[in-house]
Parts: C-alpha cells; sequence; structure tokens
C-alpha cells in the first residue's frame, strides 16, 4: 500500500467523512498539534523510569489518538470515531494526586529546567497548552465535544507535576523562579 495519494498536492486534505478543507484550517492546526504532542509524549516516554508513569503516559497516548480522531471528523461526518470519557480527565486528576503526595508545596513559578527529563516535561506541556489554545479557537468557530478541551487543560496539568515529580525522583532542584525588583 503506498502512503502517498498525492489528493493533497493542492493544499487541501481531507476530514473522516470526506469533507475537504485547506491544510491551514484551523481544525487541521488543532489535530496537528496534538499529534506533534503525541509524537513528543513519545520521547518523554522514552525517559521515564517510573513504571506507574509511563503506564500513564501509554494511556494518554492512546486518548490523544481518539482526541485527534475527534477534531480530525468533520460535523457532517457519520463514521463512528472512539470517544473521550470523563474518566480519562480522572486518570490523570488521581495521578496528579498520587505525585502531589510526595512533592513539596510549590511556593513560585518553576522554570522549566533541572534536567533532560524534567526539561522535557515542559516542552510537552507547552505543546499541550498550543493545542488546548487552538482547540479553544475552533470550538468557537465550530462546535466541538467539551471533553476535548478539558482533557487537553488537565493534561497540561499533568505534564507539569509530572515535571516536579521527576525533578524529585531524580534528586535535582526544582529551579524556581526569582524575579528581578
Amino acid at each position: 500500500m503506498k502512503i502517498y495519494t498525492k489528493r493533497g498536492d493542492t493544499g487541501q486534505t481531507s476530514l473522516i467523512g470526506g469533507d475537504r478543507v485547506p491544510k491551514h484550517h484551523i481544525r487541521i492546526d488543532s489535530y496537528g498539534t496534538v499529534d506533534e504532542l503525541n509524537s513528543y509524549l513519545g520521547i518523554l516516554r522514552s525517559f521515564v523510569s517510573d513504571e506507574e508513569n509511563a503506564f500513564v503516559l501509554s494511556e494518554i497516548q492512546d486518548r490523544l489518538f481518539t482526541v485527534g480522531s475527534l477534531l480530525a471528523s468533520s460535523i457532517t461526518s457519520k463514521m463512528i470515531v472512539p470517544d473521550l470519557h470523563e474518566s480519562d480527565c480522572i486518570q490523570l486528576e488521581d495521578a496528579m494526586d498520587k505525585m502531589n503526595t510526595e512533592l513539596p508545596e510549590l511556593r513560585s513559578f518553576v522554570l522549566p529546567a533541572g534536567s533532560i527529563e524534567v526539561s522535557h516535561c515542559h516542552v510537552a506541556r507547552c505543546i499541550c497548552r498550543r493545542a488546548e489554545r487552538l482547540t479553544v479557537r475552533l470550538n468557537e468557530l465550530e462546535l466541538i465535544e467539551p471533553l476535548i478541551i478539558q482533557y487537553l487543560n488537565r493534561l497540561s496539568d499533568y505534564l507539569f507535576v509530572l515535571g516536579r515529580f521527576t525533578a524529585l525522583k531524580q534528586g535535582v532542584s526544582e529551579v524556581n523562579w526569582k524575579p528581578r525588583i
């Protein structure tokens, strides 16, 4: 099977359901950024030695394929795609709550630094925030499943906490922001 179809050579692409849109369409930006995040989480997963968080990251990658499918579906599509559940957000909340029991209280902003692994958590968090912003903008133009925005919001929080937790487990100090005054 050939991967290339040549149908996108004119700057248009197909959504699930067959509608064609320009490749610069906000819907394409939204699910393309979710795809970028998913790929970046693959890098992050290769660094995570904690089995529980490695499992959570694999679950997140699966959910991001679901999110991408939902975002890639045209409004008129009759095709069945996987769906997101409230329990997916709860899984992230539970993972954060568990990590937070070991973390010191957050008393300042934390710079994205400390180790390669911690920095990867923060880059993933930033990509997630961009995916969330694009999806919120898309939702202003075309209604989407509200749980997508909630999940992306919760995921960026999870990635922040994972960065802090990773620093703790590695024994590296968090780099607190000390503003110049």
